[in-house]
């Protein structure tokens, strides 16, 4: 096997992905727009962000939707946390309402002053962001936590990745390690990701490619490109797990119907060293674990 595949894939991870982990000044807006997306789909009671984003903006008229603005605000003003936060939600994005970013923070800060986690982690967001307030890592840093405590998975996420970065507290791989584990533990597939990535570089804790391929594996089968890269290339290079390259074939094709242009050179280096027999059997496999995903 060729001994720069490996280095090669890191580098490549890096470029593309590791703004997420180690070396951006700001999170990617795809990361904090997907995290904040999950956010969205927490709230379970019918009456809160559903109603306002499902029902209330798609499926009634607009005098309609004014009553339930009015009920909410009504809501809201006695002191509902998740009437608050949905207010929020809807001056964020404009749902029914004018798009306010000012008026977004005025709500999800009085929920989040009475302990609401999932106000308390777009609170921070809205810092991290700058909108709304003036951009403030720091202040961010302080709603990631408290949200983080109480155990929301995307504040711990990006809280480890505050701390993997330096952003608003001093670096700190082995906090950022700490915070990642809560949220991959969770099942948060970018934090099992890039808790697999301070594994394999052994930044924030000891150095270990099983532990590295358990939370890529994770993460790959969470449908994470980069992961499903990551582990194609411990697979080909026998780190963490046995030398397999009918597995690290089908996982970099399968990143490359993904749409990860990594993905397809890696299938192609690795191809280099394979019969047509494993091939053929590395595509089977890619095709049925895309058949089942």
């Amino acid at each position: 096997m060729r001994r720069l595949f490996m280095p090669l894939l890191l580098c490549a991870f890096a470029a593309v992905c590791a703004p997420a982990i180690t070396h951006a000044q700001t999170p990617p807006a795809d990361v904090l727009s997907e995290t904040r997306s999950k956010a969205a789909q927490r709230h379970e009671d019918a009456q809160t962000l559903g109603a306002v984003m499902y029902a209330v903006g798609l499926r009634v008229g607009q005098d309609d939707a004014d009553e339930a603005v009015a009920w909410y605000r009504k809501a809201a003003a006695q002191g509902d946390v998740k009437a608050q936060a949905a207010l929020g939600v809807m001056y964020e994005f404009g749902l029914v309402v004018a798009q306010d970013d000012a008026e977004a923070v005025v709500w999800y800060r009085k929920a989040a002053e009475q302990g609401y986690a999932e106000a308390q982690f777009l609170l921070g967001m809205m810092y991290a962001q700058g909108r709304g307030v003036v951009k403030d890592n720091a202040e961010a840093v302080v709603w990631y936590r408290k949200a983080a405590e109480q155990g929301y998975a995307e504040a711990q996420f990006l809280l480890g990745m505050m701390y993997a970065q330096g952003r608003g507290v001093v670096k700190d791989n082995a906090e950022a390690v700490k915070w990642y584990r809560k949220a991959a533990e969770q099942e948060n597939a970018e934090a099992q990701r890039n808790l697999g990535v301070l594994y394999a570089e052994g930044e924030g804790v000891a150095q270990d490619y099983a532990e590295a391929v358990k939370w890529w594996r994770k993460a790959a089968e969470q449908g994470v490109g980069s992961a499903q890269i990551l582990l194609a290339v411990m697979y080909a290079e026998g780190k963490g797990v046995a030398q397999d390259y009918v597995e690290a074939h089908m996982w970099a094709n399968i990143a490359g119907a993904n749409g990860e242009k990594d993905g397809r050179k890696a299938r192609d280096i690795i191809a280099q060293d394979m019969t047509p027999a494993q091939i053929a059997e590395a595509q089977k496999l890619a095709k049925e674990w895309m058949a089942a995903h």
